[in-house]
């Protein structure tokens, strides 16, 4: 045997051994494009799903209320009253009408608060944080509606209705 044809298996087994650096890094700039195209999707999708979950929540809290309203013969005044109680049976202080998260005011990236008000109560509901967990604040009351804020600042009974784009205002100037 030559020396030549003891040298050339060996150069095919190196050929066919591994991929070259340049084929790895073709591979991994490949790759970031994907993810850098499609990262931004998946969190606009996650932040409007985290949004749906948030005014879903309001009407679990408007629920609540409606029945500790007919229990108790009034609204609720803390989010823990509308909660599991701390101990014992249901009552006024616990009525176990909403899951602990929610009871103790953060679910689903947002932090919820139940204000009393001369006709009712009042909910909001905030993003933890901006522009990740929500771009909405969402304000509701005893009516049942639920308005949206397009910004960092908390929603009010003068914001558009969750799902239209008027203002309540304009929306009876229109009628």
């Amino acid at each position: 045997m030559s020396q030549t044809e003891i040298m050339l298996p060996n150069r095919k087994r190196r050929r066919i051994a591994g991929f070259s650096l340049i084929e790895l890094l073709i591979v991994i700039a490949i790759i970031l494009i994907i993810l850098g195209v499609a990262l931004p999707k998946l969190t606009k999708s996650r932040t409007f799903a985290q949004e749906m979950a948030a005014q879903k929540a309001i009407q679990t809290l408007h629920t609540a209320q409606t029945q500790y309203y007919s229990q108790y013969g009034q609204y609720a005044t803390a989010l823990s009253m509308l909660g599991p109680p701390t101990n014992g049976n249901p009552g006024p202080g616990g009525a176990e009408l909403i899951d602990k998260d929610l009871a103790m005011g953060e679910k689903g990236g947002y932090k919820f608060t139940l204000q009393q008000t001369s006709t009712g109560y009042a909910i909001n509901a905030e993003p933890m944080q901006f522009g990740t967990s929500g771009s909405h604040t969402y304000y509701a009351d005893q009516s049942m509606a639920t308005h949206a804020h397009s910004g960092p600042e908390p929603a009010t009974p003068n914001d558009p209705i969750a799902g239209s784009s008027q203002p309540k205002q304009q929306q009876a100037q229109e009628k």
